[in-house]
């Protein structure tokens, strides 16, 4: 296969099927995956042309957003009973991971059964922590949510039910990117399901803006 095409080896390890991203969008990419079984991803802008990838059979799944903010544009939300640590422990936060993102793309694919998916959050969530890349939010010393990072790019992020609901989210995240930007990034994003307006609507009280829409489609061949 040419380069637009690639393997993902951390999802076939997962879901236990050959799983592709194709890179870049066109006929000539599309006819490559023909004969091949498996779980494919695509991501295309709003306005593409769409209908190759229904030719192909693919069908929609998630639109993601990218919130970003500028460190000076970053709304203040300060709470003195919140602490941010890196020193946390795995098996404080995995149970939190579990079940978290049911707006995630891969949730939201019918060809693919919960249980996995959530597997496949708990894995990401595992490699970050064992690069040092988790820090642990906590609220009067107990542990509320944590924080998944590669350097200025956020990953994972995730409050226990406990602490969800409360009007506590803009302390919390406030907490957690005021920490990154005190690492020396001058520029903070991540990436999120436009469907879940909770945490759409948070990062806009947080002075965040949104860039770089791309709608997501699979396939799955047995």
């Amino acid at each position: 296969m040419e380069k637009f095409i690639m393997l993902t080896p951390w999802d076939e390890k997962i879901f236990g099927i050959k799983t592709y991203e194709i890179i870049e969008y066109n006929e000539k990419s599309l006819e490559q995956i023909i004969n091949l079984k498996g779980h494919f991803t695509i991501k295309s802008p709003p306005l593409s042309n769409k209908s190759l990838l229904h030719k192909y059979g693919f069908y929609y799944v998630d639109t993601l957003l990218e919130p970003f903010c500028k460190q000076q544009n970053l709304i203040k939300f300060e709470d003195s009973n919140i602490q941010i640590s890196k020193e946390v422990n795995l098996e404080d936060i995995l149970p939190i991971c579990n079940g978290a993102f049911v707006y995630g793309r891969f949730h939201k694919d019918f060809n693919l059964p919960d249980n996995l998916c959530d597997n496949r959050y708990n894995t990401w969530l595992r490699e970050m922590y064992y690069e040092d890349n988790v820090f642990g939010i906590y609220y009067n010393g107990d542990i509320a949510g944590f924080f998944g990072y590669r350097e200025d790019k956020i990953l994972l992020h995730a409050l226990s039910d406990e602490y969800r609901g409360k009007g506590l989210g803009k302390y919390f995240w406030y907490a957690a990117y005021d920490y990154l930007f005190n690492k020396g990034y001058k520029v903070l994003s991540s990436s999120v399901s436009a469907s879940n307006l909770a945490i759409v609507n948070l990062y806009i009280s947080l002075g965040f803006k949104f860039r770089n829409p791309l709608e997501v489609y699979h396939k799955y061949v047995e």
